[in-house]
């Protein structure tokens, strides 16, 4: 039976067979027992389903990864340990040394670095576009190299809204996947494979948790990119060596991309997920769908709070009808676009730093999307390793407040700003 993405954070995933466990049980084990060593030998050349070491799968988390899949239309998707993990071998999954790939520029700072810098090192080259270039600009940047097209549905902090039917028609015009961050938006209020995306990714400690008890990342794979056809991905249409020659694209259909990265990049990684923190994401998941309603109903109240406070000198929220990226929103996120709001405060600075030292609702914590309301400053905080040029690239200013709105009573989210505003009068 088919259900609705709402129904799916609940029952998709884990169905449990007649007397059975309720809820998703924690295989807490590294290993499996098996009848055979001929069963466990067929398990390593892929010939048959099933666990053959917990680094590479496991029960709890395969409930997990099905559920993920579930909510986001795919075909297929493989837990991390982070969101970083997640970013990287989505990437690494299709790229080499000597290849490069397009991305927005306005991502995620330790995105940015993990790009510009590491993957740099690794010989695989991050091409930076901005939103307001010509699809003649981008175009220009691809060659015979050019892998992959990389961007964030709403991307984090700089809340600017992914066009992404039209990264897409980019992507494929060359005959490349486009993959999307859908961490802020979720698949409840965004489904990018519905609009052309073909891979997608989550930093799954954000929203999915949604309680900042565990960090994990997931990579979901459409399954509608044809590898073969687009003749730019050996390692998925010819034979792997290391799995005595088989052609993922041949044994694995639709599912090539994901099977790739879970037994050749996860085997080699190794950033594997635990089955307790799987056990606690699930937990997130089933109130993910009721969670997304309160977040972004609560954010429209404090962002039309702050855009008529005289201390406040501008506000970024999509959902606002003068916000330059509200058309987007209304097209890719009718019904929300996150929690988070970006906005500057009179005064610099100093203000902004009283501000944040006077709020007691609000907490002043390196992180985002989870229950309670948050504040950062992100420019000399979790961004403070780009350079101002990188900053200005990824849409911060040094006045910027990222402000995670909760889901706590909203009358009790302003009281606490209003009462912070007037601290940092002072």
């Amino acid at each position: 039976m088919s259900y609705r993405v709402d129904t799916n954070c609940i029952q998709g995933g884990y169905q449990p067979k007649n007397g059975e466990p309720r809820i998703l049980p924690i295989y807490q084990s590294t290993t499996y027992k098996y009848d055979s060593a001929d069963h466990l030998g067929d398990l390593f050349d892929l010939k048959v389903d099933g666990h053959m070491y917990t680094r590479i799968s496991n029960p709890t988390v395969a409930a997990v990864e099905e559920k993920i899949s579930t909510l986001e239309g795919g075909v297929g998707a493989m837990c991390t340990s982070s969101g970083q993990a997640a970013s990287l071998m989505a990437i690494f999954n299709i790229t080499s040394a000597g290849q490069n790939f397009v991305s927005l520029s306005t991502i995620y700072g330790g995105t940015t670095n993990l790009f510009a810098v590491t993957m740099k090192r690794m010989g695989i080259e991050v091409r930076f576009v901005t939103p307001d270039m010509t699809d003649e600009e981008i175009d220009a940047l691809f060659d015979e190299n050019t892998r992959l097209v990389f961007g964030e549905t709403v991307a984090n902090p700089a809340l600017t809204v992914l066009d992404i039917e039209r990264y897409a028609a980019i992507a494929h015009r060359h005959g490349v996947p486009l993959i999307v961050d859908n961490t802020f938006a979720t698949p409840i209020l965004c489904r990018p494979f519905e609009f052309g995306a073909d891979i997608v990714m989550h930093s799954t400690t954000k929203y999915m948790d949604g309680h900042a008890s565990v960090v994990g990342g997931v990579i979901v794979d459409s399954g509608n990119f044809d590898w073969a056809a687009s003749g730019k991905y050996p390692e998925l249409t010819e034979p792997d060596e290391s799995y005595h020659g088989v052609v993922y694209t041949e044994q694995f259909g639709k599912a090539a991309y994901i099977t790739k990265a879970r037994v050749q990049l996860m085997r080699d990684f190794g950033s594997t997920p635990q089955p307790l923190a799987m056990f606690l994401l699930n937990l997130g998941l089933e109130t993910l769908a009721v969670r997304m309603e309160r977040h972004c109903s609560n954010a429209v109240k404090v962002a039309k709070f702050l855009e008529s406070h005289p201390q406040v000198a501008w506000v970024n929220y999509p959902m606002l009808e003068n916000s330059d990226q509200h058309a987007l929103a209304q097209k890719y996120l009718p019904n929300g676009c996150c929690g988070v709001i970006s906005f500057g405060i009179r005064g610099g600075r100093e203000a902004a730093v009283r501000f944040m030292d006077s709020l007691k609702l609000a907490a002043v914590v390196v992180h985002v999307a989870d229950a309670r309301t948050s504040v950062l400053h992100p420019a000399s905080t979790t961004h403070r390793q780009l350079t101002d040029e990188q900053l200005i690239a990824t849409g911060i200013t040094p006045d910027m407040i990222r402000l995670s709105v909760g889901i706590e009573n909203s009358e009790d989210i302003i009281e606490d700003l209003q009462q912070a505003f007037e601290q940092a009068k002072a």
